[in-house]
């Protein structure tokens, strides 16, 4: 009897690209269809901006004219915009990363980081849903309350940098909280951020411009990145397009995600070692 052995070749570096890739898509799916499959984690990040919005409106609309230092804006709902976008994104991006710290507390997790799967592929693929879905809810915003009065200077130009802007801006959001959940391996301490992320927004001129603010309000919305990633959304809407909201609307929020995804990796990294 003969043997024939069978030697395996080293997969050249195209073919582990195509890999990654391919590994990444199929995760990026599995994550995507997540939230399509539970509405109900994802709907309240749409409800709830679009209640502050018209609140907002009814109780404010005599501010813009009223309040010095108030920018100019056609109605308090185009200066509401940015708010309800940032609000939106910063809620629903939560919702990708609870999902990563339930894979890691029934172990599904821990099967990925032992197959052959990349570990790029595996964080990217998770934050994919939290991307798309934050794309989703640029456009949805603006969409809902173009027939309630919205005027947007930006035109087409400013609705497809807000829509790159609110895409990056999930990544990094979702960056950040799956970072949290590789390290904590909880749940509840991803949700338990989720308080802090709207303290935070109310201690930035999402609401209010900064500059009509006083004391230590003003300068807390002054150190706030929140209030810069609102404000560049807002130039898009109230100004028209610049090169200026672009950096503010689409630069630092990917800086932002750089540093995240950074911070991600290492945290994965983290548990690798530790494991």
């Amino acid at each position: 009897m003969t043997v024939t052995a069978t030697t395996m070749t080293p997969r050249t570096r195209p073919e582990l690209r195509q890999s990654t890739v391919a590994q990444t898509v199929a995760l990026s799916k599995r994550s995507i269809l997540s939230l399509w499959r539970q509405p109900s984690l994802v709907v309240p990040s749409l409800i709830f901006p679009l209640f502050f919005a018209a609140l907002g409106t009814s109780s404010f609309s005599r501010a813009t004219t009223a309040v010095p230092g108030f920018p100019a804006v056609d109605s308090y709902l185009d200066f509401a915009l940015a708010g309800s976008v940032v609000q939106g994104i910063l809620f629903g991006s939560t919702v990708g990363a609870t999902a990563l710290a339930v894979d890691i507390e029934n172990g599904f997790f821990d099967r990925l980081l032992s197959s052959p799967s990349t570990r790029s592929g595996i964080i990217v693929g998770r934050m994919a849903g939290g991307m798309v879905y934050g794309c989703f809810q640029t456009v949805f915003f603006i969409v809902v309350l173009l027939p309630f009065g919205l005027s947007l200077k930006g035109g087409v130009a400013g609705v497809l940098t807000m829509a790159a802007g609110g895409t990056i801006l999930a990544l990094a959001v979702g960056a950040l909280m799956s970072a949290m959940a590789i390290k904590t391996g909880s749940s509840e301490a991803v949700q338990g951020a989720f308080p802090l992320l709207f303290i935070a927004m109310f201690f930035s001129s999402a609401f209010f411009p900064k500059e009509t603010m006083s004391g230590l309000y003003k300068t807390l919305a002054y150190i706030n990145p929140i209030s810069y990633l609102v404000e560049g959304f807002r130039d898009l809407t109230i100004d028209g397009f610049s090169a200026s909201a672009v950096v503010r609307a689409v630069v630092i929020p990917a800086i932002l995600a750089m540093v995240a995804v950074v911070l991600a990796l290492w945290a994965l990294t983290s548990r690798l070692g530790a494991r």
